[in-house]
């Protein structure tokens, strides 16, 4: 039979591996998704699971990867393609970071000036 003092034992180790699983899950939960519209000339981008991106600056394709640490979007390494875009703001072209605050999606460079944002698309 297992003591009181056991029991107890087994039930604080219990509960502090819970909470490490809790606490050690990603928040990407709320990061994935389309950010943006999907229309000629629009900013759009795709965050997916796992990490891959995908999306346009309203001329340009974009592609590539993202992370999160804590509250901020790291987007790494991302191929764009180079075309003339009269009449086009290309800001998203000079992505870096992000964050997000509700439904928006805050977009910085290099320097962590916001240089835009997107909304969320809805589902």
């Amino acid at each position: 039979m297992i003591s009181t003092k056991s029991r107890i034992k087994v039930l604080a180790v219990a509960g502090i591996a819970l909470f490490a699983l809790t606490s050690c899950s990603t928040p990407s939960a709320e990061v994935t998704g389309t950010w943006g519209e999907d229309g000629d000339g629009q900013p759009h981008l795709v965050l997916e699971e796992g990490g891959m991106l995908s999306g346009t600056d309203g001329c340009n394709r974009l592609s590539g990867s993202w992370e999160q640490d804590g509250d901020v979007i790291d987007f790494g390494e991302v191929a764009t393609t180079m075309m003339a875009c009269p009449d086009v703001d290309t800001w998203l072209m000079d992505l870096d970071t992000a964050r997000i605050d509700g439904d928006t999606l805050h977009v910085s460079d290099a320097s962590g000036t916001e240089i835009g944002s997107l909304a969320k698309a809805s589902q």
